[in-house]
């Protein structure tokens, strides 16, 4: 039995480790995307991308046979995750990104919250680990301690964000309980978000704003595309697959490293240079994922 539960519990660390892996890579690659493109742009087609490859996997694995009511979360999920995402770019807009970046992390308390009240009750070793990751992670986003205000619609939509994050959190974990119902309820899901887009997409235009960037969409860019849309989806699956087999307070903080990633990606491929306050970050981010996984 304890045999047992230990190899749930290195599942679940592992999962959602490369949660935290692939969402933070898909970051890093959607941000370099937004510096040509419109943010909603990056957002339609890298997922466009990533739901007809979900969609042949349905296919193929005939996941249509798992069609029940759960698939109603991923809906849930596939509405609430576009304007998490809009609103936390609209943020990062207005800045300061030091401080939007790491207050978007909040949304870990949803989950969290939700273990706490189906009767999850870590114990105390994973209760520090919980606080040195959480403390970690908004350090590594290299909060600004001083310098320009923030405004408070900057403060309000990151807050947003941060709560339609943590909720699509909890709806993609129960829209599915089984490997081929898991890659139907993420193609429905990213069908969704491609529906809801698509209308704040056709509205944007409406109002004027750029459907594409300047010079067209080259094809050499749709691999970047694809592999942001990818990774965001397999984020999906592997946040799942860690909170069913094991604590969700314990996969929702693992999961939520992903700006720990973001940052050193910067560091290796842009060589943009860590601040001292964000080496640290990254420091008790790994110490807090060494007491979860021990714990």
């Amino acid at each position: 039995m304890v045999h047992r539960t230990v190899l749930r519990g290195t599942v679940t660390a592992l999962f959602a480790l490369a949660t935290s892996l692939l969402w933070g890579l898909a970051d890093f690659g959607g941000g370099l995307l937004t510096r040509r493109a419109p943010a909603l742009t990056v957002v339609m087609v890298s997922q466009s991308l990533a739901t007809v490859v979900l969609g042949v996997i349905v296919l193929a694995t005939g996941g249509w046979s798992e069609a029940g009511p759960r698939l109603w979360f991923a809906v849930a999920a596939g509405l609430v995750g576009p304007v998490a995402l809009l609103s936390f770019y609209q943020a990062l807009a207005l800045g300061p990104m030091g401080v939007v970046s790491p207050l978007a992390t909040l949304g870990v308390a949803v989950p969290v919250s939700v273990g706490l009240f189906l009767g999850e009750r870590p114990g105390l070793l994973q209760v520090s680990g919980i606080a040195v990751a959480v403390l970690g992670v908004v350090l590594a986003g290299g909060p600004q301690l001083r310098g320009a205000p923030v405004q408070r619609r900057a403060v309000l939509l990151t807050l947003v964000a941060a709560l339609g994050f943590g909720t699509v959190f909890v709806l993609i974990t129960e829209a599915s309980t089984s490997p081929t119902g898991l890659f139907l309820g993420l193609f429905v899901q990213r069908l969704t978000n491609v529906a809801a887009g698509g209308v704040a997409l056709y509205a944007a235009v409406r109002r004027g704003a750029p459907a594409l960037p300047e010079g067209g969409l080259r094809l050499s860019a749709l691999p970047a595309y694809g592999f942001v849309g990818l990774a965001d989806v397999a984020a999906n699956g592997t946040y799942a697959v860690a909170a069913q087999h094991g604590p969700v307070t314990v996969a929702a903080v693992l999961a939520s490293l992903y700006p720990v990633v973001t940052a050193l990606a910067a560091r290796g491929f842009l060589r943009e240079r860590l601040r001292p306050v964000q080496a640290a970050g990254a420091g008790l981010a790994l110490l807090g994922t060494l007491l979860l996984a021990t714990g």
